[in-house]
């Protein structure tokens, strides 16, 4: 036989896993996602700690008043709540921080938002300061106007609320009837 050959037949195949270290890694993996996730549990903890000074949110009047706009209410998500003119500090406390399924329902009295599985609030009318069309707030980006945002006050802290309708053309409409009140609100105290 030539040596070729031989050296050949003489090769063995490797084995093919070593379920130790395969074991090992896996395990160790875990144990770093698990980590990753108690810090950031953590954080959001911290976070809704340092902001614990915000009151309680208020709830829905037992009459609200008539609904403001054709459509009684408007489906969608709610997409977190920050500081007013900082879309990126998000507020926690109160539940404010959740994402949920949420509905919204405009009265003379304010804004009901309810929120299946998440704290509902209300944010009334006196405290409404504007509403807007924006494209993010707090880990949530969107095409140019794709967000509605109300801000308003509590606790003598300016709130950016951020929502997305199930049908984005009811946007407009939201913002107008909402800036319209706003409007009308304060030239009615100006006088």
């Amino acid at each position: 036989m030539t040596p070729v050959i031989l050296l050949a037949a003489e090769k063995q195949s490797a084995e093919v896993t070593d379920w130790a270290a395969r074991i090992g890694w896996v395990v160790g993996l875990a144990l770093f996602v698990a980590l990753v996730y108690w810090l950031m549990r953590e954080g959001w903890k911290w976070r809704g700690t340092l902001q614990g000074d915000l009151p309680e949110l208020p709830t829905a009047p037992e009459s609200p008043g008539k609904a403001r706009l054709a459509v009684l209410s408007m489906s969608g998500r709610y997409h977190g709540s920050t500081t007013a003119g900082q879309w990126l500090d998000r507020i926690v406390a109160r539940g404010l921080g959740t994402r949920s399924r949420a509905e919204l329902t405009l009265t003379d009295a304010g804004v009901d938002v309810v929120r299946p599985g998440a704290t509902d609030f209300f944010v009334p009318a006196a405290a409404l300061r504007g509403a807007r069309l924006d494209k993010g707030i707090a880990g949530k980006v969107l095409t140019e106007g794709g967000l509605l945002v109300l801000t308003w006050e509590h606790g003598g802290k300016l709130i950016d609320s951020g929502f997305r309708s199930d049908h984005a053309a009811e946007h407009n409409e939201w913002v107008d009837t909402l800036n319209e009140m706003i409007n009308k609100r304060e030239t009615e105290g100006a006088r």
